[in-house]
Formats: C-alpha cells, structure tokens, sequence
C-alpha cells in the first residue's frame, strides 16, 4: 500500500487564501504573539496597503470594545438579577415561614411567594436574553448611562481642580 503525494491545486480562490492565511497565523500564534511590526509586514507581503490595513484593525478594534462592552453589560445584568432572587429568597423564606408558624400552613404567602415568582421568572428569561431588539434598547440606554456617568465625572474633577487653583 503506497501513499500519493497530495497534488495542491495551481491557483486558489480568495475564500481559500483567507482560510489558509488564517490556519497559518493560528499555527504561528499559538506558539507565540505576532507584533504590531509582523502585522504590517505581513500585510506588506500580502500587497495590502496601509490605509486598508489601518481601516480593518480600526474596524477589528471597534468590534472588539464593542463586544467588551456587551460583556460588562452582561455581566451587570446578571448581577442586578442575582440582588433581585437573592431578595426574592430572603424575604419568601422569612413570609413562608411566619405563614407556617401563625396558621400552621401555607396560605396568604403562597399567593405572594407565586406571583413574585413569576416576575423573577420573567426578569429571568429578560436577563439572560442577549439578542434581538429588547437587548439593543437596554444595552443602548445602559452604555448612555455609564457615558453619562463618566462625563460628570470628568466635569466633576475639573471643578474640584479649578477649585482648588
């Protein structure tokens, strides 16, 4: 049993090219970063101009901050549910349990232990659901108040400093 020699083709179509570029820096990153310097080496190599190399790695960094942002958000949103079930199981804890010790059984704290679960439910599917339009809109509202809130910090501190010159 003998093996052939693998026939590359003679020409390559661009979807190719990109899919083997990429392996191959995949290959190279994994046994170390590639520099600034490389990238544009690289994409010297590749006859790729400057302008359109800076334009993508803008685009590439805008999508990264972006996606950083989305993580934070996230990550507030879960917190902000977690404080809301933490409540939710405290205070149903306390009402169930005096329900139990004055009547002896489950009676008025079912109700309220029920229909607060269901909004906890709710706020639940809310919180986890990071697509669709819903999810823009509150990202949206939520970058504008941290921007907001860096602002008047900003404007803040220069006050203090120009208050204290």
């Amino acid at each position: 049993m003998s093996t052939s020699p693998l026939q590359y083709p003679q020409s390559y179509t661009q979807e190719d090219i990109q899919q083997i570029l990429q392996l191959a820096i995949t290959h190279k990153a994994d046994r170390d970063d590639l520099t600034r310097e490389q990238l544009l080496e690289i994409a010297a190599e590749l006859d790729i101009d400057t302008q359109s190399l800076e334009a993508a790695e803008n685009q590439w960094f805008q999508m990264k901050t972006l996606e950083q942002k989305r993580q934070a958000f996230d990550i507030y949103r879960r917190s902000q549910f977690k404080q809301k079930a933490t409540r939710y199981l405290i205070v149903n804890t306390f009402l169930v349990s005096f329900n139990l010790l004055v009547v002896g059984a489950l009676s008025w704290s079912l109700y309220i232990l029920l229909f607060w679960g269901l909004g906890i439910a709710l706020n639940a599917w809310k919180t986890f659901q990071s697509q669709g339009e819903e999810y823009e809109r509150a990202f949206q509202r939520w970058e504008f108040q941290n921007e907001l809130k860096r602002t008047a910090a900003t404007v803040w501190d220069k006050l203090q400093k120009a208050w204290q010159a």
